[in-house]
């Protein structure tokens, strides 16, 4: 039936064009895939529009024409072909699981990819041996080859089941794409230790934006493997990721300390991460903090009953404090010398006496505790709001600057609306090779405002318009240039929101003729991701054969 109609589809457009009538471009892509669509499906059906046109964050929404669900990236291939060879050049964006902020996976009058099923296809097509773990001498390790919309949470579920192993580098919410935090980064408190999951990939089949299917490591067409890992979706759509593994620890012992200093606070994630001991912490991170409302800040949901905040620490202490992140991995083995080993390490350190709190937990449930909250937050309705993100990378050598004019300039005490995390990485641990632009420095600190816009909130300095408005005094605040490109204070965006081309020029700096003669090659005519607003001129024209 489906072949049926796209023929017919194929008779229409055949008429239409021998008569010099306009062909709707829906129909001419269904006509272009008739041959080599596999068993994708195009979908123009209202409730597949809709779910495309919108994301995460509730900012912006941009209507495509059709929504794609591949089956396999032979699927994907044929979408991006037929829309390289449209007369008109007619954009795609692959989309994953939906959580971009700023509209970065919408195509307004494109064709969106959904990526979010087809790896269940992709995976029986492959047969077993290619979906589980596999170990390489030649690496010195397992992997696993996975599907570019597959989550992570699976990921992480299925490598554990299949020889208890895990991915090395985490985000901090796992239900997001593989094929959206590569383009991207990848990080949490792991990244100083590990890096930043674009670190830990040993291998990409990317469909460019010439419909070509393209398999690229370190070893085999590197340019387009390392311009692909952090590249925004402007080279192609990864439809298999090559992951190392490791053993996954059983357990962990999560530790938080509040500090009132903040030179404290950041000197002790310094040393903390330049540990190269056999057994330094597995996870830094921080965030800041209302002294006040530290018991109603979300993230404060570890201050159970069972662990009570001992308010007596902190009657001195008023305005913005910190909160050092910190766990331990153990298992059977180590279970015995993870307290001596905790204790010695916390030793070292400036925190605030008395402010020192610990559970243990399943390695899986730290993991994939945002999600709990995630879960708390829908039941209060609290999730599907708009979301005026804002992630920065800041230079260490600047990070107290930061304090001074941001949280305790631009924020004051107020830090409601969502956590704002903070910690330090370093930036050995980063390919260069990579698309993903960092200040240049060997320490960086990725400063993250995470908050949420409630309607109808009470405190107006929750509304959209009050956090948007303050993202951009701080974004002011980092740019002394005029442009926010965040050259004043050494800064960059990570998932970055540029409005025009000459910001993005001055956020990829001297790397930016790289990156454009790499969309130049692999996307010639711009039709990848045009969301992110990078490359803003119009798809040429073909030329005439």
């Amino acid at each position: 039936m489906a072949r049926c109609l796209v023929f017919m589809v194929f008779l229409i457009y055949c008429l239409m064009s021998t008569v010099g009538l306009p062909v709707d471009p829906a129909d001419e892509v269904a006509m272009r895939l008739g041959g080599g669509g596999g068993g994708g499906r195009l979908s123009v059906e209202p409730s597949d529009v809709m779910e495309a046109s919108r994301d995460f964050g509730r900012l912006k929404q941009g209507e495509p024409m059709a929504v794609f669900h591949p089956r396999g990236d032979g699927d994907v291939a044929a979408l991006v072909r037929a829309a390289y060879g449209s007369e008109r050049g007619i954009r795609v964006s692959a989309r994953g699981h939906g959580h971009s902020i700023s509209g970065q996976a919408q195509v307004p009058g494109g064709v969106v990819v959904d990526m979010s099923h087809g790896w269940r296809a992709e995976a029986a097509r492959r047969a077993a041996p290619g979906t589980l773990p596999v170990y390489s001498a030649a690496l010195g390790g397992h992997y696993i080859d996975v599907w570019g919309g597959e989550l992570w949470i699976d990921v992480l579920n299925r490598t554990l089941a299949h020889g208890g192993l895990a991915p090395r580098s985490w985000t901090d919410y796992l239900y997001l794409s593989v094929g959206g935090t590569l383009s991207n980064a990848g990080i949490s408190g792991q990244t100083f230790h590990h890096g930043p999951q674009i670190s830990n990939v040993y291998e990409l089949d990317v469909v460019t934006g010439k419909g070509e299917v393209v398999t690229c490591s370190e070893a085999i067409n590197p340019d387009l493997f390392f311009g692909a890992l952090g590249g925004l979706g402007q080279l192609g759509i990864i439809t298999r990721a090559r992951i190392a593994l490791e053993l996954a620890p059983h357990r962990v012992r999560w530790i938080r300390a509040l500090y009132s200093n903040f030179t404290e606070f950041t000197a002790d994630q310094e040393r903390l991460i330049a540990l190269h001991g056999s057994r330094p912490f597995d996870y830094v991170e921080g965030f800041v903090v209302a002294a006040e409302g530290l018991i109603n800040n979300w993230r404060s949901s570890f201050f159970s009953p069972q662990n009570p905040v001992k308010l007596s620490s902190l009657k001195h202490h008023s305005g913005v404090l910190y909160c050092l992140e910190v766990t331990k991995n153990y298992d059977d083995s180590t279970a015995g010398t993870v307290d001596q080993e905790v204790e010695a390490l916390l030793g070292e350190l400036s925190f605030i006496p008395g402010t020192v709190f610990t559970t243990d937990l399943p390695y899986v449930d730290f993991l994939d505790r945002v999600h709990m909250a995630e879960l708390k937050l829908r039941d209060k309705g609290m999730w599907e709001v708009p979301h005026p993100w804002l992630n920065l990378f800041v230079p260490a050598s600047r990070i107290a600057d930061f304090d001074r004019g941001v949280f305790r300039g631009v924020l004051g005490s107020r830090t409601a609306g969502g956590p704002i995390l903070i910690y330090p990485m370093n930036k050995q641990k980063w390919d260069p090779r990579s698309s993903v632009v960092t200040p240049e420095e060997d320490v960086f600190y990725l400063v993250a405002f995470l908050r949420s816009a409630v309607p109808g909130a009470a405190d107006p300095a929750q509304s959209l318009e009050a956090l948007a408005r303050q993202n951009l005094e701080i974004l002011g605040f980092c740019d002394e240039a005029g442009i926010r490109a965040l050259a004043g204070i050494g800064a960059k965006q990570y998932l970055p929101n540029h409005k025009e081309q000459r910001e993005w020029e001055a956020h990829f700096g001297d790397r930016w003729a790289r990156f454009a003669r790499l969309k130049a090659e692999f996307d010639p005519r711009a039709l990848l991701a045009t969301g992110q607003g990078i490359f803003h001129h119009s798809p040429p024209l073909l030329a005439e054969s």
